[in-house]
């Protein structure tokens, strides 16, 4: 490749919160004269479709997904999977390392780097094969990115290995951040020593740590002192922090804005519904593209969602292959009938960054996880938390307790609400006496985001910075051969 135009191979992981974000950046680097060719599995190639339409240039290396026993036939992805589902996901792309290699063996023109998400560590050591870098793309922040690194190094252990109420201490991160166990990585958990597939997978984060650099979907504002601590921690100041890293054409009112899966309702119906509401009146629910509440848990929401007067969007996820469909993802019988005109249901798929960007939303009751923390910090809109796993905890106390735009609603995956204490947190978020002063907070931390990634701004600098390092290291390259 041309010194303008630095070749780099992009790897996405099969996820929704994963893909999204690192195809958005994908866009940006297209823009920056970067060369790309996207890694993916037959079934994923799709979700490439609106990316693809817009930069034609961008190459496609499409794979056979391996086969593993704990995966359904046919299912490529983990959101059509149980949370656990990460573990097998992660060691069975492991199994994709030798056609990667081949691939590069027999290309012309090479990357020369590879761009690969956090969960794909194995791919650090293909790079170092090849003599070129490979930089981790981290879907989330850098608190959370700051605790796992620890954890994998440190490997702590329980003291009672009953105990899922034991606080795991973190003094060398800023804010000494502490969690009880059942709140850290699920990943890390269900680790068994000795284990391959465990093993593998520790091995992938030791691989991140060792990468050449990160690039972050988070800006210099929201998580400064946790973006010091990695260059700390890790040596070297090749940290990127370009986010929030937002999808092209967003504005698209059209319908065809369901980036990532397909709705039960038009995008075009749902803003039509919404310009009929007040401003900052209507409370949006979504718990992400991974989580689907147990009957329970929707019963009690639902409940809440009616006594709270408010009005709402709730978007639901039904039950997966991997779920026992009777216990999962059903709305109560009653409920849409009753509360019809005043909220209304999306199955699956929502257009998510529509709906927060309207001004109607007053309120987002979220599962923390990154993308949709984002997503609500752009558009202004403050959050009520409800985080269920992974990363979500660190990233609802990091809008909690340090930036004040959000208040915690319930906690855990398992957790079910008390519907009079929901419904009365809800109604507050949009009728209450402080609704004014959330507003403000959070406008004030979308005025930051937003001026971060305009020109002149710490994360544009720090694209154009990275995108240099891609040119810098390509001409190496070259000039070696």
């Amino acid at each position: 490749m041309s010194e303008n135009h630095p070749h780099v191979l992009i790897f996405p992981y099969p996820a929704q919160g994963h893909m999204l974000p690192l195809l958005d950046f994908t866009h940006q680097l297209v823009n920056n004269g970067v060369a790309i060719t996207i890694l993916v599995t037959p079934k994923n190639l799709p979700i490439l479709d609106p990316l693809l339409s817009r930069n034609p240039s961008i190459k496609t290396l499409v794979l056979p997904f391996p086969s593993h026993p704990s995966i359904p036939a046919g299912v490529e992805n983990v959101k059509d999977l149980p949370a656990d589902g990460f573990r097998s996901m992660m060691y069975n792309l492991g199994k994709l390392r030798d056609p990667i290699l081949e691939w590069f063996r027999n290309h012309p023109s090479p990357p020369s780097a590879i761009i690969s998400d956090m969960l794909l560590g194995f791919t650090h050591e293909i790079a170092t094969q090849l003599g070129i870098r490979r930089y981790v793309f981290s879907p989330s922040g850098a608190l959370v990115l700051s605790v796992v690194f620890s954890l994998w190094r440190e490997m702590p252990k329980r003291k009672n290995p009953n105990d899922e109420n034991e606080y795991f201490n973190f003094p060398n991160i800023p804010n000494n951040p502490k969690f009880p166990f059942w709140q850290l990585s699920p990943i890390y958990r269900s680790h068994v020593e000795g284990d391959p597939s465990s093993e593998f997978i520790r091995e992938s984060y030791l691989a991140d740590i060792a990468s050449h650099g990160i690039v972050f979907n988070t800006f210099m504002e929201l998580e400064n002192v946790y973006l010091d601590h990695l260059m700390k921690d890790l040596g070297h100041n090749r940290i990127w922090s370009v986010g929030p890293v937002l999808p092209p054409g967003e504005d698209d009112v059209s319908g065809k804005s369901n980036r990532g899966g397909s709705s039960s309702v038009l995008a075009s119906e749902i803003l039509a519904w919404l310009d009929k509401c007040e401003d900052h009146s209507v409370v949006y629910v979504c718990f992400g593209s991974q989580a689907v509440l147990t009957n329970k848990q929707m019963e009690e929401l639902a409940i809440a969602l009616d006594k709270s007067g408010a009005k709402f969007i709730l978007s639901a996820k039904r039950a997966t292959k991997g779920h026992a469909s009777n216990d999962y993802g059903v709305i109560p019988s009653w409920f849409e009938e009753k509360v019809a005109g005043r909220g209304l249901v999306v199955r699956d798929w929502a257009p998510q960054v529509l709906i927060l960007k309207h001004q109607a939303i007053g309120a987002f009751l979220t599962h923390c996880g990154w993308n949709s923390t984002l997503e609500s910090l752009i558009a202004g809109v403050p959050m009520l938390t409800w985080p269920m796993g992974a990363d979500q905890f660190a990233n609802a106390n990091l809008l909690v307790d340090e930036h004040e735009v959000a208040i915690r609603a319930c906690e855990g995956a398992q957790a079910v609400p008390n519907s009079d204490e929901l419904a009365k947190l809800l109604a507050e978020a949009v009728q209450g006496n402080n609704v004014e002063e959330r507003i403000l907070c959070a406008s004030e931390l979308r005025k930051v985001a937003i001026n971060g990634i305009k020109e002149g701004g710490n994360s544009f600098k720090d694209m154009a910075a990275f995108v240099k390092k891609l040119r810098d290291e390509a001409t190496k390259i070259e000039t070696n051969f």
